[in-house]
């Protein structure tokens, strides 16, 4: 059986999409106005240390398969200052001339919307005796019957510094709705101080910001960072508390997760120049006081961390009591005389009380089932729905099936609802022509949800020309519901921290490597 759509990366990876550089590729090499999207992040790198591996971040408007690719690393303007080299990881790069470096990549090379880094991965490292310096990388891509893309970048080399997070994970319990606290740690356990410091939050969604602090932003209650002009004395542990409210609507028990990871106020700009190059908001300054830290103005020269890979803490919060969840299944009612063109909004709705949060695990919080009404033939399915073919799924959006299995997006919140749109041609008009619409059905792949309040409400159907007064509706009331839709196709929700992961901001490359073209 298929597991879930390898399109549904919205964490990590999954968020990065469409950047700022573009080029079209011709006809004859891939389908008509694709576009590819490069980025390459501004870089801080400490001197005397072996240096960060980093790699382009690169998208399509739609799947397309590249060959012959390449990409060329022009660090002449860094020339005696910075060195960039192949990662033993990749093992395709050349010296065609001082300055330069060119990687080949001998495989095929699949990009679709949702993004992929760890091509063509360097090592950017500050050549000995080296701190304090600036120069710009330029990155050039090419592909057969591509035309070249460039990016510039600003590499940076700064004195080298170590911040650390907690070494043990922190265990709290909390009910929903109730009020807590979580400790935020950082020390320097190198010889050099650090001047001022960044903490970036990767919080699940049912934590919410109960204190908005001055000197840190916030996305509505999603806590993001929080900015530190303190300077951090070497061998010193700093410790503050945040304060948390856990969402009413946390599904209990269960468990809620959060992250911290830190960087110097240089690393911060880098990773702040790829949030604008995307268009996405480190969030705006809280109202508050001031998160425990006083500020320091004094003038700083960039810095770097020496070990990113103590950086990360985290934070885990049991959930107590009891908070299920009731999804409902949503039918239609459609009209439509013999070769009419009908669109049948079917899905399920989050009755509540509970949120259900699958985007840690990256799977669907429920797989449903849509049977096709007698008499009409599917000419337009979702990206979200395949066909059922006996013990085989079909391709995502293919037409012409009788069943569909459609994979929910990983949060469902309460109060809301989540639907897909097929297109119908009626072919023959019958009467009272029925298609079950299935919500929490078992399957043989990631996620899905079997602990239903009311299973009595999930199902429900497509009915094309009734003759009665029956809808095909679903849930208590009958109807189609009038909700919001915040299905598949607009929930795209992934805090900052996976796109700290996507571009490997602190040294740290989560790689999505495909070679073919996607098939689900």
């Amino acid at each position: 059986m298929l597991n879930t759509s390898t399109r549904r990366l919205l964490a990590g990876l999954g968020v990065v999409g469409a950047l700022v550089a573009t080029t079209a590729i011709p006809a004859s090499a891939a389908p008509a106005d694709v576009e590819i999207n490069l980025y390459f992040p501004d870089v801080t790198v400490a001197a005397d240390t072996a240096g960060k591996v980093e790699s382009p971040v690169m998208s399509a408007s739609e799947p397309v398969v590249l060959r012959e690719a390449t990409m060329r690393y022009d660090f002449s303007d860094l020339a005696g200052k910075v060195n960039v080299t192949e990662d033993d990881d990749f093992g395709y790069c050349t010296k065609p001339e001082p300055g330069v470096l060119l990687c080949t990549d001998p495989f095929e090379i699949g990009l679709d919307e949702w993004g992929l880094a760890g091509l063509f991965q360097v090592v950017i490292a500050a050549t000995d005796g080296t701190d304090d310096a600036t120069g710009k990388l330029k990155v050039t891509f090419s592909a057969a019957g591509v035309d070249p893309l460039t990016w510039e970048s600003t590499v940076r080399v700064g004195e080298g510094v170590d911040l650390a997070g907690a070494t043990d994970t922190v265990k709290v319990s909390a009910r929903p709705g109730e009020a807590l606290s979580l400790p935020l740690t950082v020390r320097n356990p190198g010889t050099t101080t650090v001047k001022g410091s960044t903490a970036l939050f990767d919080v699940d969604y049912e934590l919410r910001a109960d204190e908005k602090y001055s000197n840190c932003t916030y996305e509505g209650d999603e806590l993001r960072f929080c900015h530190f002009d303190q300077e951090l004395a070497p061998g010193t542990t700093y410790r503050a508390s945040v304060d948390f409210v856990l969402g009413k609507d946390t599904y209990a028990p269960g468990d809620v997760y959060t992250y911290t990871n830190w960087m110097t106020s240089a690393e911060y700009e880098d990773f702040a120049a790829y949030l604008e190059s995307r268009g996405i908001s480190p969030g705006k300054p809280g109202t508050g006081p001031e998160l425990t830290l006083a500020v320091d103005d004094r003038a700083r020269a960039p810095q770097a961390d020496t070990d990113p890979d103590n950086n990360w803490s985290s934070y885990e919060v049991a959930v107590t009591g009891t908070n299920g969840t009731d999804l409902a299944a949503i039918g239609d009612k459609l009209t439509g005389a013999a070769g009419d063109k009908v669109t049948a909004t079917v899905g399920f709705r989050n009755n509540g009380p509970a949120t259900l949060n699958h985007i840690r695990s990256d799977s669907p919080v429920t797989h449903l089932r849509v049977g096709v009404p007698q008499g009409t033939t599917v000419i337009g399915a979702p990206e979200w729905c395949v066909p059922i073919k006996g013990e085989e799924f079909g391709e995502p959006g293919e037409a012409g099936g009788s069943n569909y299995h459609c994979y929910a997006s990983t949060l469902s919140i309460a109060g809301e609802e989540e639907t897909y749109e097929f297109t119908l041609r009626v072919d023959k008009v019958v009467a009272n022509a029925k298609g079950p619409v299935e919500v929490n059905v078992p399957c043989q792949c990631d996620g899905g949800f079997y602990d239903d309040l009311k299973p009595a409400n999930d199902t429900a159907a497509i009915l094309v020309n009734a003759t009665g007064g029956g809808g095909g509706g679903g849930g208590e009331d009958g109807d189609g519901g009038t909700l919001p839709i915040t299905g598949a196709q607009t929930s795209l929700i992934a805090g900052v921290g996976g796109l700290l992961l996507a571009v490997g901001v602190g040294g740290f490359v989560l790689a999505r490597r495909r070679r073919t073209r996607f098939v689900a």
